[in-house]
């Protein structure tokens, strides 16, 4: 036995030894395999083996060191958890032998979690449940969860809305403060608020959306004068009815946007705003904030004017029927549309036309994709995948909103303060593999200085139709930074402007909520509740959770319903390429899904500044918009990937064994 002296000792061990140790902060990373790494604060990545990676969960805060294995490799030990960030998570309760387990649905936890019995709240096998981790696995490698709520059985009726909800915490009820304040808001909180305001009731302005929408943010018209046209964009007026830092607007913000689900959206603002008292139905009077603008002749903006105004729209016309009234049909629809509003619809037509046309010659128009509209059924599955076809009428509507928000753009960068969407072009990280392609296949473009707002516009206009052995365009797009938000003006490349930002959208999405305050606040004295750096970053994460919790949603929908196509022939284009194989999107309905390299003959090398998949002896290529055949093949179930076959030529047209 150790007496005190020789037990103070190794105490005294321990501690120097700790003392002396190397440690390294950083962020653990995972990967699809049972390995990780910690992503070093100092810049560099260590290797954790699975044994480590057992210990940790994505996103920890650790100290790890760095230890020899072998000449010249490395891997890290988990010294300490400074901080664990995932707390609840998603996943399918699982029964093996005695014991119970959720497999999380959580991108990178690859192992089954214990759940202890006191912790399973009636849960049973293949139930989705809603977990927490109750212990963290830093000791042993060995977590426990406990249940917090079941969430449904798989092929329940609108399952799948319910699983991607809980798995991006986002709240489908509104907490019980904000339901009261809308609850208090009627006709006579619009009366309340008219006085000051334009009287615009009796101008012709319609709404121009698809026959289902409720939330209308937009209203329009316009009039001919001598040096073009005045277009006048109405945008509903939510900031004039829920006060700053009230219930509604903190929910607002921590939505950041309405998530349009399909058959169900999930609203940023309570019905009763968005889609009734706010939104700017047909023959009643509604709050507005009126942008008007001179639309001169070569569609150059002119002077514009921001106003507080009552309307009355006259119509809530659909896209189909403005398009045909664009064609010159005459429908009964169209007859019956008043004067004022046919000829304002014809105003608009050519004013349109002509801000089109600026744009094609001094910024930059977004290539057309195909879009698609998903009709669900009673079980809230789909039912068919219809094309959404764009008219002339959704060019026009465009049009009007890109004018609109340049006009705000340029208002706030005058004031010194703001909310712009900022797009640096290309990212940076890719410059390299951009000179090479330029080089190889447009050498008279690869002088261009593609960083700068002039140079990165001539780039793209110049490849936009280039004939070469590569889709140069289409490469260049796939290179392209993601759009920010950000206090100060900074060229949107994108879209080749100088500044750019919006408030067209003030229903659906809480930056154009936030900058009809800032012009609020500059024209009128109107308080405001300034973001912060942090806010806008939350904002920013928001924003992007919700367009991954849409995208997850309609992968999934999109995977089941892919289960029921027939074997048959499909035609459709290459998308995306990588290493391992290539997604198709398909003519018929918009689907997409992976050809595997393992499923082709032979082996292919990817290169990653054409991104080709090329043959290693044959010389055969896949590349970006590349017309091919392919059959549905089946769907990996835990990525909700769909898996097509690709189909050669005796596949599609098989040779007949003629024996007359």
């Amino acid at each position: 036995m150790l007496n005190a002296d020789a037990l103070n000792q190794l105490r005294q061990l321990k501690t120097d030894i700790k003392q002396n140790k190397v440690v390294f902060p950083g962020t653990v990373k995972s990967t699809n395999g049972r390995f990780g790494f910690v992503a070093l604060d100092e810049g560099r990545d260590v290797f954790l083996p699975p044994e480590e990676m057992q210990k940790v969960l994505p996103g920890d805060r650790v100290n790890v060191t760095e230890h020899e294995v072998e000449k010249g490799k490395t891997q890290g030990v988990v010294d300490e958890l400074l901080e664990s960030h995932l707390t609840t998570f998603v996943g399918r309760y699982l029964i093996k032998g005695k014991g119970h387990f959720v497999a999380p649905e959580t991108p990178g936890i690859n192992r089954w979690i214990f759940i202890p019995p006191k912790e399973r709240k009636g849960a049973q096998p293949d139930d989705f449940i809603y977990c927490q981790i109750h212990r963290h696995p830093i000791k042993d490698g060995k977590g426990q969860a406990k249940v917090l709520r079941v969430i449904g059985k798989a092929g329940e009726p609108g399952i799948e809305r319910a699983f991607t909800l809980a798995n991006f915490d986002l709240a489908d009820a509104w907490p019980e403060e904000v339901q009261k304040q809308a609850d208090t808001l009627t006709e006579e909180s619009v009366t309340s608020h008219r006085e000051g305001r334009e009287d615009r009731t009796e101008q012709p302005y319609v709404t121009i959306d698809s026959p289902g929408t409720q939330d209308m943010d937009d209203a329009l018209m316009a009039t001919p004068n001598a040096t073009g046209w005045t277009l006048s964009i109405a945008i509903a007026d939510p900031t004039a009815m829920i006060e700053p830092g009230s219930p509604a607007e903190e929910e607002a913000f921590n939505r950041a946007t309405a998530i349009y689900f399909p058959g169900e959206p999930l609203p940023m603002l309570p019905d009763a705003i968005s889609t009734r008292l706010c939104s700017l139905m047909p023959e009643v009077p509604r709050l507005a904030l009126v942008c008007d603008l001179q639309v001169n002749n070569d569609g150059s903006l002119g002077d514009y004017s921001f106003r507080q105004a009552v309307i009355r729209s006259q119509g809530k016309l659909s896209y189909e029927l403005v398009s045909h009234l664009i064609e010159g049909r005459e429908d009964d629809d169209i007859k019956a549309l008043p004067e004022a509003v046919a000829n304002s619809l014809d105003q608009l037509h050519q004013a349109a036309t002509a801000l089109r046309k600026w744009r094609s010659e001094h910024a930059l128009l977004s290539n057309d994709r195909p879009e698609f509209r998903l009709r669900l059924d009673e079980n809230k599955r789909i039912r068919v995948i219809e094309p959404a076809v764009q008219n002339e009428a959704h060019r026009l509507v465009e049009e009007c909103m890109v004018a609109a928000n340049r006009c705000a753009a340029d208002f706030l960068q005058k004031q010194g303060q703001g909310l712009f969407i900022q797009h640096p072009g290309l990212r940076d990280d890719r410059a390299d593999n951009i000179r090479k392609l330029l080089e190889g296949y447009a050498p008279h473009l690869a002088e261009l200085d593609a960083t700068s707002a002039e140079g990165f516009k001539a780039l793209m206009k110049h490849t936009d139709g280039l004939q070469a052995d590569v889709p140069v365009k289409s490469i260049l797009s796939r290179q392209l930074a993601r759009a920010e938000l950000g206090f100060e003006p900074a060229p949107h490349q994108g879209m080749g402007l100088a500044a750019y930002t919006t408030f067209t959208s003030p229903l659906r999405k809480f930056s154009d909520f936030y900058v009809h305050r800032l012009i609020k606040a500059a024209l009128w004295d109107q308080p405001i509740k300034a973001l912060n750096p942090q806010q806008l970053e939350s904002l920013q994460t928001t924003q992007f959770r919700a367009r991954m919790a849409a995208n997850t949603l309609e992968a999934w929908l999109k995977s089941d319903y892919a289960k029921g196509l027939p074997a048959d022939p499909m035609e459709g284009t290459i998308t995306r390429t990588m290493p391992s194989g290539f997604f198709v999107r398909l003519d018929c309905n918009g689907l997409e899904g992976f050809v595997s390299c393992k499923d082709l003959e032979g082996k292919f090398s990817f290169d990653p500044v054409t991104l080709r998949l090329v043959h290693n002896k044959n010389g055969r290529i896949f590349q970006l918009d590349q017309r091919v055949t392919v059959s549905f093949s089946g769907v990996d179930e835990e990525r909700r990937q769909i898996n097509f076959k690709l189909l050669e030529a005796e596949d599609i047209n098989p040779g007949t064994d003629d024996k007359g």
